[in-house]
């Protein structure tokens, strides 16, 4: 990783604390992440996984601590998992992807000649080339998460949100996304994606936070996916408790400075 992206921290955790109806899914979070960073966050279902990215794109107020943005809020893509997705109606690729465009231009913008040009560029780098007058509910699994993956591009962000990105995705299609999403590093973007293959995480992202509701380790993955550290997520994989109270450590005794990526 270049030495000028690690200059420059674009998201700070301060002792943060995730959950719902004041019950915490994610404890007494601290460290940061970098511009250029790619950060893969694991751990067992029901860990606090998806329930980061929530909090990350403002669906759900902390419940102790805070996010900081020491450069600004980034503007964000995020990419929910396939179970939240609505795509049961009969919507061709080309105008999905165009959605791509409504962060920066509004519901309503009209669609110029530029805009067209962009979809098809988008289509043509995840490998859908004369997909743009098919229907969404046509596609295969491994086709629409191509076309997911295209209206990402259109977004533009600087800061993508992926959760389980390549669940149920063929390999072909896997690699083709993993290679832009390393596209994306070298361009200064920033990813954080939700995954479960850690043979995956090992070879593409450099960096590791594991969650089971408390952090187990956050930092370089070679550091965090130890044998100790799995087995402890694997020890806390009950199911998420509702009626779990909220914790109200200090900010001193939050975080072990292992958990810290400095």
């Amino acid at each position: 990783m270049q030495k000028s992206r690690q200059q420059n921290p674009v998201i700070e955790f301060e002792n943060l604390t995730l959950g719902y109806e004041r019950h915490p899914a994610v404890h007494h979070l601290s460290g940061h992440i970098h511009q250029g960073d790619l950060l893969a966050v694991v751990g067992p279902n029901g860990g606090g996984k998806s329930t980061l990215l929530k909090g990350l794109m403002g669906e759900l107020r902390p419940l102790g601590g805070r996010f900081i943005w020491p450069t600004g809020r980034q503007q964000m893509a995020y990419l929910p998992q396939r179970a939240r997705l609505d795509l049961d109606f009969p919507l061709r690729v080309a105008d999905f992807v165009s959605l791509g465009h409504w962060p920066r231009q509004g519901a309503f913008a009209a669609i110029s000649g530029a805009n067209r040009r962009a979809v098809h560029d988008a289509l043509h780098q995840v490998g859908m080339d004369g997909f743009e007058q098919r229907s969404l509910d046509s596609l295969s699994g491994g086709q629409l998460q191509r076309v997911l993956f295209a209206r990402l591009l259109l977004e533009d962000a600087g800061l993508i949100l992926l959760d389980e990105p390549f669940a149920a995705v063929d390999e072909s299609t896997t690699q083709d996304l993993l290679a832009l999403v390393h596209q994306w590093q070298q361009q200064g973007r920033t990813v954080i994606a939700v995954l479960h293959d850690l043979n995956q995480v090992r070879e593409h992202f450099p960096l590791c936070l594991l969650l089971a509701r408390d952090v187990l380790g956050f930092g370089p993955t070679a550091e965090v996916l130890v044998p100790q550290n799995l087995e402890r997520a694997r020890r806390m994989q009950a199911p998420f408790d509702p009626l779990a109270p909220v914790c109200d450590l200090d900010v001193e005794s939050a975080m072990p400075e292992a958990h810290r990526h400095d």
